[in-house]
């Protein structure tokens, strides 16, 4: 939604029917990977895409008819070999696509969680009766559902989103009819926060920045943490840890580093970290250094599941000395945890 969601704004502003097309399946070579969408209105605006053009002509036709007549339609297509190589693909595929006109509560309610950089978790029909196809559900982590499907639907997208996977799944209507639903987990762009401005962070932040992670570095020292040694962080806290990771959305697109090595900083960073939805806290030192730690967290109220999270010592075994190096393994871990949790 993030690739069009500036346009669907300004449309909706002016006052614009808007039909919204989401790819939920592909096979073999496909233009867009699933979840690509392409936003359309009547008077020819369009956004996104679903294809690198092959299908495009079709899916804005259907979308206009979408618009018409409130009705959503879900369309197949196959790319053959010969046009592949027009659109840079090296062989051919399938995609199907689903089109529907926008749905303002369940579009709102998108908007929010990229604004509020939130997990998303959609539930639509996809394949059903009529009076259901379209409908749709969704949830921000950490909120109630915004949407209504059937009864028996909602529980099963509830029990669907709550892996937050984008899938499609089988299900039935209150009535017996069977549906499909498209389950589609839209996650913020991943976060990294960063305890402590060690020359480690300085290289971990710059690397984190080229894989799209936005940046935070908290040091309540001044001189640690100053935009100077840090060009690539997005923001620079000079704050305790405990007040700074108060203050900040550490949800299950979030990573945790604590690099200070001084357990001033460190033991109440991590005291912070472990409990939240972040999925992946790890902090430097050595296996001598996180057993004093253990224990000291332990008295401080932090469970056994909850310290079980932390990866300590922080990194993949890469054996680098370099802090260049140790942040590669730093960050080599969070991304392998990242697509574990994803």
């Amino acid at each position: 939604m993030r690739e069009v969601l500036a346009d669907v704004r300004r449309w909706r502003g002016e006052g614009k029917p808007v039909a919204i097309a989401t790819v939920i399946e592909t096979w073999g070579s496909a233009p867009r990977a699933v979840g690509a969408k392409m936003a359309l209105t009547p008077d020819g605006g369009i956004s996104g895409s679903v294809s690198g053009g092959c299908v495009e002509g079709a899916v804005v036709e259907a979308g206009r008819q979408a618009i018409a007549t409130s009705r959503p339609r879900l369309l197949s297509f196959g790319v053959t070999d010969e046009r592949a190589w027009e659109v840079g693909l090296a062989c051919g595929g399938k995609i199907e696509v689903f089109v529907a006109p926008l749905d303002p509560p369940i579009f709102d309610a998108q908007s929010r969680a990229l604004d509020e950089e939130r997990l998303a978790v959609s539930a639509t029909v996809v394949r059903g009766p009529d009076h259901l196809l379209g409908r749709a559900r969704v949830r921000l982590e950490g909120g109630a559902p915004a949407g209504s499907l059937d009864p028996a639907l909602d529980v099963a997208a509830d029990a669907a989103t709550a892996e937050a996977r984008t899938r499609r799944v089988e299900t039935t209507a209150k009535t017996g009819e069977a549906c499909e639903l498209f389950i589609e987990a839209a996650r913020p762009s991943p976060a990294l926060v960063v305890v402590g401005g060690v020359h480690i962070a300085v290289a971990l932040t710059a690397l984190a920045k080229t894989l799209g992670f936005r940046t935070v570095v908290v040091d309540p020292r001044a001189a640690f943490g100053s935009p100077e040694r840090f060009p690539a962080a997005d923001r620079l806290i000079t704050e305790w840890p405990a007040k700074a990771l108060a203050a900040l959305p550490l949800n299950s697109s979030t990573a945790v580093a604590v690099l200070s090595h001084d357990p001033k900083l460190d033991d109440p960073a991590l005291a912070a970290a472990l409990p939240s939805s972040a999925f992946y806290v790890g902090a430097l030192g050595s296996k001598r250094t996180h057993e004093k730690r253990r224990k000291r967290l332990l008295e401080a109220g932090l469970t056994e599941d909850q310290l079980a999270r932390l990866h300590a010592p922080i990194g993949l075994p890469l054996g680098g000395r370099a802090p260049e190096e140790i942040a590669l393994a730093i960050l080599a871990e969070i991304v392998t945890a990242r697509n574990a949790a994803s």
